[in-house]
């Protein structure tokens, strides 16, 4: 996730401070990675550093002093460049997933690898119940049901992708022992 341009388009719909984006992240990336408040302030002085966000105001709301942040033209640009880019699908397999059963059929037997294929799809399992469990609940928004869709679809693929590995976890194996 692209931290610098998740903050610019938050900011694109008005001023804020570092508390409210952070806020507004979480409610509408409710299953993403949370976002430290540092990382917020950190990001926003990068930001600043380079043009694309500016001061605003700070305001002392029975608190701290607060610094509000607003979208600049090139910080607008910006976004609009990201948002247009299409992402490449990845152009490696980079999953620790995958890297562990290779491993594992590298330096143990096939029992080991199908083991951990077995505990894996336990866990992919587990996870598909919980996010399923989010959809139903009746307090979910639609943002907690999209982000579990997004999950959902991916454990999916990783689970089938589980299923078939362990049809050829011996055949596998032997390829690599030979």
């Amino acid at each position: 996730m692209s931290t610098p341009h998740v903050l610019l388009g938050l900011l694109a719909g008005g001023s804020r401070h570092g508390y409210e984006l952070k806020r507004a992240h979480d409610q509408r990336l409710p299953r993403a990675r949370p976002l430290a408040f540092g990382q917020v302030y950190a990001t926003l002085g990068r930001l600043e550093r380079d043009g694309l966000v500016a001061t605003a105001g700070q305001d002392r709301a029975s608190g701290p002093d607060r610094t509000t942040y607003e979208l600049t033209g090139e910080g607008r640009a910006t976004l609009d460049r990201w948002l247009s880019t299409v992402e490449p699908p990845m152009p490696y397999v980079a999953s620790t997933l995958f890297a562990k059963v290779v491993v594992a059929l590298l330096v143990a037997d096939v029992d080991r690898a199908r083991s951990y294929l077995v505990a894996q799809r336990a866990a992919h399992t587990a996870r598909l119940r919980e996010l399923t469990a989010v959809k139903a609940d009746p307090a979910a928004t639609l943002s907690d049901v999209v982000a579990a869709d997004f999950a959902i679809a991916h454990l999916d693929a990783d689970l089938r992708w589980l299923h078939t590995t362990l049809g050829r976890v011996a055949d596998w194996h032997r390829e690599v022992h030979p």
